[in-house]
């Protein structure tokens, strides 16, 4: 009886969308507006973006890794959690920001651009929580946002 039991308990565990995959499809979603490749997940790329999530929560910052090979995307949030799919709709907002004939912005579009930037082929996220605050990362190879180029 107690394997029947473990045996549907993994099976629901399995039956589970992994948040991961949420965060990749969402990106995936904005992207396809565009006719842009779709981007594949990184566990190399989310291990430094959750490294760089706990460092933020831990230091009570909000501000990009220094020096970082990697593009980045940031949010936080004050109080309920968070879906992948309210993070990359935030930053897919600034698309009303992006002018496309004069590749620039009305304010601030670079989480945006980062997401449909046609070079970058993967994605790799991190959540980290302390309190009612929350801060996701993400990490893009190769980064986008390129002075003077266009993202797609």
């Amino acid at each position: 009886m107690w394997f029947a039991r473990l045996f549907l308990l993994a099976a629901f565990v399995q039956a589970q969308p992994q948040p991961w995959a949420e965060m990749v499809a969402a990106h995936n979603a904005v992207r396809a507006k565009l006719s842009l490749p779709p981007l594949t997940w990184s566990d190399k790329l989310a291990a430094v973006a959750r490294d760089w999530a706990n460092t933020l929560v831990e230091r009570n910052q909000f501000v990009h890794r220094p020096k970082s090979m990697y593009g980045e995307n940031l949010f936080e949030i004050d109080g309920a959690p968070a879906t992948p799919d309210q993070v990359v709709k935030n930053w897919a907002s600034e698309a009303a920001n992006y002018d496309y004939p004069s590749n620039k912005c009305k304010g601030v579009c670079g989480h945006y651009t980062q997401i449909v930037w046609r070079d970058t082929k993967e994605i790799g996220c991190g959540v980290a929580r302390k309190g009612r605050r929350e801060v996701w990362v993400c990490n893009y190879h190769p980064p986008g946002n390129w002075v003077g180029q266009r993202p797609y």
